[in-house]
């Protein structure tokens, strides 16, 4: 696309969120590839982004807009190191923090407002939090677990190539925990939330959930299975049928799994789940293009948690939403989790957003585990060079 973009030697290159739900070093690699081609060619860059980290990285000044008006300009030393509209502050401040873990992230609302959270989720509680979790049988253990593909180019007499998408993982999820996957694009973590879902097929290991092999199901096991192990898709847009309101979409699996006696009851409980989320009980007879993504994704945890599930696995849910509603999400699902008692895996490729959230993180690379311990000493301290350069890939800011 960039190929295609500067194919015409362009004066003026915008570059309308060029890095968007790519993962940190790939984002790196784009930035960098975008300095060069400037200094070769001599072109201004427009580069439009809602992460201010990021925009410090490639931008001599910076414009922030809000509600179809600017509201603040200038150098972005001077921008980053004193902004005057509360909104530069949100857009800055919203993404999690890599040196303190905040109980509740900040949103734009609550910079508007003046209402800014500012309580510290202590060590010592995160630490008596963990001890009580991690005093149990694990809910989910996987037993060098191996998802392989065929890549399907094979000449003749050829030898099938074999993709190894998941490679001999082995690790335990346990009950209340939020266990962090991260790595770069193509490294296996997307596969590895689907083969624990049975959306793709387990190539060899073992997969035990409440001390249950549950690596080959029948169809009737795998239905009550998938009633307690859910996901929250990554692309809230197409995960939602666009020609049914978003009130049936939430009840079509409930209807699945019979939960409830009458379509009556589903509806009720439904309008108090769209409440839970941050909707509203006419959103249930809209359809899905009537609303923004940030709303959308609710409406995806809504349809998921309408089942009450165990184990919630987030597969990339926030990276397409701007940092201020991201925060929005985040902040929703650590209240689910501690009102409802859920587990998370939660995949992303935004390390930073995995350290706020995770107890344990897991480090993919090439459909194996690089490294797994607690979220905060694997960033404070990576123990491989594959680990490290996610971490310094991390858009830091000035």
């Amino acid at each position: 696309m960039i190929a295609m973009a500067i194919a015409c030697k362009p004066q003026i290159l915008i570059a309308d969120e060029p890095t968007t739900a790519l993962d940190v070093t790939v984002q790196k690699e784009i930035i960098e590839l975008l300095k060069d081609l400037q200094q070769e060619t001599g072109m201004s860059i427009i580069f439009i982004s809602h992460d201010l980290a990021l925009v410090s990285e490639i931008a001599d000044e910076v414009v922030v807009m809000y509600k179809g008006e600017i509201v603040e300009q200038g150098k972005v030393v001077t921008i980053f190191k004193s902004p005057q509209h509360n909104y530069t502050k949100a857009l800055i401040n919203s993404k999690p923090s890599l040196n303190e873990r905040l109980k509740i992230l900040p949103t734009v609302s609550d910079f508007l407002n003046q209402t800014i959270p500012t309580e510290i989720y202590k060590e010592v509680d995160r630490s008596k939090f963990q001890e009580t979790i991690y005093d149990k049988l694990p809910l989910l253990e996987l037993k060098n677990l191996a998802t392989y593909f065929s890549s399907g180019n094979k000449w003749l007499f050829e030898k099938e190539e074999i993709v190894k998408a998941v490679n001999n993982v082995s690790l335990c999820i346990y009950e209340g925990e939020t266990l962090g996957l991260v790595g770069e694009s193509g490294c296996g973590k997307t596969t590895l939330g689907r083969t624990i879902l049975h959306l793709e097929k387990v190539t060899k290991g073992e997969i035990f959930y409440k001390q249950k092999d549950i690596t080959n199901l029948s169809g009737k096991e795998l239905k009550s299975f998938r009633k307690e192990v859910q996901i929250i898709f990554q692309d809230p847009f197409s995960s939602l049928n666009p020609r049914i309101p978003v009130g049936e979409a939430i009840m079509e699996p409930m209807k699945v799994h019979g939960i409830l006696n009458s379509n009556k009851e589903r509806k009720k409980y439904v309008l108090e789940i769209l409440q839970r989320v941050g909707l509203q009980d006419e959103h249930f007879y809209r359809y899905p293009h009537e609303f923004s993504g940030g709303q959308r994704q609710r409406i995806g945890i809504a349809r998921t948690i309408v089942l009450k599930p165990k184990l919630i696995i987030c597969d990339e849910s926030v990276s397409a939403l701007d940092v201020s509603v991201q925060a929005q999400v985040l902040n929703l699902l650590n209240e689910l989790k501690h009102d409802f008692g859920f587990t998370y895996i939660f995949i992303s490729h935004d390390l930073s957003v995995v350290k706020y959230m995770s107890d344990q993180l897991v480090v993919m690379n090439k459909g194996k585990i690089e490294e797994i311990g607690d979220a905060d000493l694997i960033y404070e301290s990576p123990k491989t060079p594959y680990t490290q350069k996610l971490i310094d890939a991390i858009p830091k800011g000035i």
